[in-house]
């Protein structure tokens, strides 16, 4: 069991060591090996650790399966086939997940090829949380003007693939009510609603010949593109600026399923794991992120989102600066209006912070001094800041590895092995991401482990809503 962030440790430590004249500002002087020995404390997970959760994680998925009032709400996606890759066809798809929104014209040609034409849109932060009328609307529009930039022929219906990343009880193919939002939108006069309908609505009030097919989370979306290409997919997972899986579960495992017999004997479940230890039993919870997460949009929920997604990670970093700053072990004690202010330390910030190799840290010392606005930094102070940055994001890759261990181990898949297919900026981006989640994973599985092959799955939500398009109309 990690030993708990020892503060009266580090007070002592401050009142024995005086204040310390740099030339620059006055600092109390701590080793430096001593404050990496108590956020590592705080921060590292022991192997043991990630095998207490994995545990956990896999008795909520059983128990999310058997009924809907679970922390965890494994929904089904009504999507009870893998495409084989011979489908062929054109559609339209809707990705909407996150910052962006992305329309998409994607043609599947067989032999799993792919051509795909696509176009981001930014959500303006208005949008995001007023009445839902404004958010769909932005979202027709934003249809209206790729089918008319890309010279769509709309004298036919268009079917379409709605890839809508956010928690929805799913009813049938093309149809799903709003559970919450997160990630930063919180619409009015839509929970309960159907996601279909409302968007629907919002394309007939623009007047647009388009049927929407298929309701697609991101992860289910991200798993049907990677199959189209490799039929070994089983899991997609998100890693971005939220966080899901979704996987492929024997139709037999599903008690709470009321929809009659499956042909092919599987069905892909949502598994909505942001959620996953809302109740704060097995997870290592911090103050930071008690912090974090009482100056949220939404207290008390997505307790494993805001651990390990690019929306949270920032945000964690500077609380643990700001910490170490109100104790004069970083900076002197001096911050800035950037520093107090929240979501001002971007996870981009750690990325680049953790990609600087140069001897005295000069990457680091510009994101501190010309974005951050901190007036002095002391290379000992890039040191700690980098630390921290690596601490958090290791904490990260570790629990998500986590999540996976345990899709991989309810679905049986340890022995036979399988491939999981991974979306989102902070898994295709940051540094070693990829290769801290396989470590964990080896301390998990063992030799195991290699039976267990992460793919980047790049953009896949779109193609992944096309490919259900495409199913659906068999």
């Amino acid at each position: 069991m990690e030993k708990p962030f020892d503060i009266n440790a580090l007070r002592e430590i401050l009142h024995q060591n005086p204040s310390q004249v740099n030339g620059k500002y006055t600092y109390r002087e701590i080793d430096e090996s001593t404050v990496y020995s108590e956020l590592e404390d705080v921060f590292i997970l022991s192997p043991q650790r990630l095998r207490d959760i994995c545990k956990v994680f896999v008795k909520e998925m059983e128990n999310g399966l058997k009924s809907d009032d679970c922390t965890l709400k494994m929904i089904p996606s009504f999507v009870t086939n893998r495409p084989t890759g011979k489908e062929v066809g054109t559609y339209l798809a809707l990705d909407l997940g996150g910052t962006n929104f992305r329309v998409c014209e994607i043609n599947l040609e067989g032999q799993s090829k792919v051509r795909l034409r696509a176009k981001k849109f930014t959500i303006p932060d208005s949008a995001k949380t007023a009445d839902q009328s404004v958010l769909f609307d932005f979202l027709a529009e934003s249809i209206a003007i790729f089918i008319k930039e890309y010279n769509i022929n709309t004298e036919n219906d268009i079917n379409l693939g709605f890839t809508f990343s956010f928690p929805v009880q799913q009813t049938a193919l093309n149809k799903g009510t709003i559970l919450l939002w997160n990630k930063g939108f919180n619409c009015a006069n839509s929970i309960g609603k159907d996601v279909v309908t409302l968007l629907s609505e919002a394309l007939n009030r623009k007047q647009l010949k388009v049927n929407v097919v298929a309701l697609v989370n991101d992860t289910v979306g991200t798993l049907m593109s990677h199959a189209y290409v490799d039929p070994g997919t089983c899991v997609g997972v998100i890693l971005g600026t939220g966080t899901n899986a979704a996987y492929v579960e024997s139709a037999d495992a599903i008690p709470k399923w009321k929809g009659g017999p499956i042909k092919s004997n599987e069905m892909i479940i949502n598994s909505e794991w942001g959620a996953f230890d809302n109740e704060r039993k097995v997870l290592p919870w911090t103050k930071y992120d008690q912090q974090q997460d009482e100056q949220s949009t939404n207290p008390g929920k997505q307790t494993y989102e805001k651990m390990i997604s690019g929306m949270y990670l920032g945000e964690i970093v500077r609380l643990v600066c700001k910490d170490l700053i109100e104790r004069k072990i970083l900076f002197g004690g001096i911050s800035s209006t950037e520093m107090d202010t929240p979501g001002k330390f971007e996870t981009a910030y750690m990325s680049r912070i953790e990609r600087d190799h140069t001897a005295d840290l000069t990457d680091t010392k510009m994101v501190l001094q010309e974005i951050l606005k901190i007036p002095y930094v002391a290379p000992r102070d890039r040191r700690i800041v980098r630390r921290i940055c690596e601490l958090v994001a290791i904490r990260a890759a570790r629990l998500a590895a986590c999540g996976v261990a345990a899709v991989v181990t309810k679905m049986n898949r340890v022995d036979t092995g399988c491939t999981v297919a991974i979306d989102g900026s902070v898994y295709e981006h940051y540094p070693h991401f990829d290769n801290r989640m396989r470590d964990a994973l080896h301390e998990l599985f063992g030799m195991f482990s290699e039976n267990v092959s992460l793919q980047l799955g790049k953009d896949g939500s779109g193609i992944g809503a096309a490919v259900i398009a495409a199913l659906a109309d068999k």
